[in-house]
């Protein structure tokens, strides 16, 4: 295992929260001179020229913020890092048990990977990863950023039927999609599955999102307020789609010249692929002369499917399965718990698992593997 240095964790914990703008700071895509509030780190994605994308449901807002990190790579090295929890959990003078790895992102033109932890006291802090291995502390201090409040967010003290906090999954996964920043989640609405689009750079003018439906085999009836919990896009048969999947693991296909402002969207359940279970991530990753969406589970194994499998599945799920998979058949990889998965390359990529051991390891496919 290479060696590996920490640099600056702990300054950053101080100067994450302090706020302050400069409005004379304009950088391209709308963004200004100074230090977001950000309150939590839930979700992460990249869009143009460096800048990363920063989902935070505490506030119920994301930040765009521009890393500057835009030197190319074309030929990405592996990472690889066991007990990677130790690691960032030993530099912030805490244990493991109290650290939590929220969400990590490569960068597509540096192939520099980010991740997102929150810390012993509460803190979100922003990590980078360069492709020795080396750790960094990103500060999120005087940065080029812009921010976009979702309307119709769960209030801060909103509870669900179980009194689990409604405000965590304002946001559950974000994206970057034909210059549009995508948000899945719930919001204070009946039907409070909800996805939004929103235009970058960000205008402050935000359209309501849309409300989905879609119907949950494995549960037996249909579903409007369960968020999204990963999602990606694809194009099947020249159209656009997004490509969804819930806890306990429907795959769904939801239309995204239907997902205007406002609408309320019925998705096309194509899959049921394992029940007491969450997805954590998906990706598409290319294998010889075939497109696979990769899809990471935080207990089933990993899974993928492939695009001709979902490209000429015409059908439904509309009754009750009588067993724990249907529909779209897929290969279920062998890798469990998979907590955190993106795409490094065309053929590779970038995972964090939790070993049979109970290690934490990030590694790297080799192409062959996933």
């Amino acid at each position: 295992m290479k060696k590996t240095y920490l640099v600056g964790i702990a300054a950053l914990l101080g100067v994450l929260l302090f706020a302050g703008v400069n409005p004379k700071g304009n950088t391209p895509y709308g963004l200004k001179s100074g230090t977001p509030q950000i309150k939590s780190i839930t979700a992460l994605t990249f869009g143009p020229a460096g800048v990363l994308f920063i989902g935070d449901s505490q506030s119920a807002t994301v930040f765009a913020v521009a890393t500057k990190d835009v030197a190319k790579v074309t030929t990405a090295k592996p990472f690889d890092l066991k007990n990677i929890d130790v690691k960032i959990a030993e530099a912030l003078g805490t244990t493991k048990e109290n650290v939590t790895i929220t969400d990590m992102a490569v960068n597509p033109v540096s192939k520099r990977l980010y991740i997102g932890v929150k810390a012993t006291n509460g803190l979100p802090v922003l990590l980078s990863l360069s492709s020795d291995n080396v750790i960094k502390s990103v500060s999120l201090k005087d940065v080029s950023f812009s921010e976009v409040a979702l309307n119709n967010a769960p209030a801060e003290d909103a509870k669900d039927q179980r009194g689990r906090s409604m405000r965590i999954s304002a946001i559950s996964d974000i994206g970057f999609f034909d210059g549009k920043l995508l948000v899945s989640g719930i919001s204070n609405k009946e039907f409070s599955s909800s996805f939004r689009s929103i235009a970058f750079p960000f205008t402050g003018k935000q359209d309501d999102e849309s409300s989905l439906e879609m119907y949950h085999a494995s549960h037996g009836r249909y579903e409007t307020t369960s968020p999204i919990r990963t999602f990606s896009t694809a194009t099947i048969a020249g159209k656009k789609y997004l490509v969804a999947s819930y806890t306990c693991t429907p795959l769904v296909l939801f239309p995204m010249d239907e997902l205007k402002p406002g609408a309320h969207v019925k998705g096309r359940t194509i899959a049921e692929m394992g029940n007491q279970n969450t997805p954590s991530d998906m990706i598409w990753l290319d294998e010889k002369d075939q497109s696979y969406l990769v899809m990471a589970n935080d207990h089933r194994p990993a899974a993928k499917v492939s695009y001709s499998e979902i490209e000429k599945f015409q059908g439904s799920l509309t009754e009750k399965a009588v067993t724990t998979t249907a529909g779209v058949n897929f290969v279920a990889l062998p890798f469990e718990k998979v907590l955190q998965l993106d795409k490094l390359d065309g053929k590779r990529a970038v995972v964090i698992q939790r070993k049979a051991n109970g290690d934490l390891d990030l590694w790297t496919s080799d192409g062959n593997n996933i």
